[in-house]
């Protein structure tokens, strides 16, 4: 697993890549050896305007802190500002 920017502090806007494809925004929680938990996360998601933000899964209570183990996640880094302040406004209705 590559990571960037390090070390992460509770409530930066970090960017993960699963081994899956998938490329998750969310809100850094904690981490530990194996797993790393995250609040609030939003799959990217192409459309016609551009990139979008939906929900990683929706059957998930966006204020759950959620649980992801490490083995799965090729990159995690700094989400970039644009895209830090499109995600702050999907979820807290706050633009920036």
């Amino acid at each position: 697993m590559l990571t960037i920017k390090s070390p992460r502090k509770a409530g930066d806007t970090i960017t993960l890549k699963t081994g899956a494809g998938e490329e998750v925004v969310a809100r850094f929680v904690e981490e530990d050896t194996d797993t790393i938990t995250v609040k609030r996360p939003m799959t990217l998601i192409p459309s016609q305007q551009g990139i979008g933000l939906g929900p990683f899964a929706f059957t998930l209570s966006m204020e759950d802190n959620v649980v992801l183990n490490k083995s799965v996640i090729l990159m995690i880094a700094m989400t970039e500002q644009e895209m830090a302040a499109q995600y702050t406004q999907s979820t807290t209705n706050i633009a920036i």
